[in-house]
């Protein structure tokens, strides 16, 4: 398992000291990060937090997962890796768009 997890229908209170305090009493807690609009700086409503061991992140998600946190059930799962950035799905997309000398359909002069 992963030591990355990720905490999932947060109340827009909860703050990441709100986070390592709970999760501490599953084990040792590395980090832990909400996920905030960039624009209003609200949370999105999840975010992560980082164990010490894969053994604590188990008993985190074995405590945590359908509990509560300031009034609301949370979801607590193993985080999957980060994506490389735009475009790394497998979409098989090409490119496109304006000036890519495509064939048909273009006025000619």
């Amino acid at each position: 398992m992963n030591k990355n997890l990720y905490i999932g229908n947060l109340a827009s209170e909860v703050t990441e000291e709100d986070l390592l305090a709970n999760f501490s009493n599953a084990g040792k807690v590395k980090s832990a990060n909400i996920i905030k609009d960039k624009f209003t700086g609200m949370s999105k409503g999840f975010g992560f937090v980082e164990m010490e061991t894969e053994q604590d992140a188990a008993e985190a998600v074995r405590r945590f997962n359908g509990g509560e946190l300031c009034g609301r059930s949370i979801t607590v799962s193993e985080a999957r890796p980060k994506k490389d950035g735009p475009g790394s799905g497998s979409r098989g997309r090409s490119g496109g768009g304006f000036g890519r000398n495509q064939r048909g359909g273009g006025r000619r002069y």
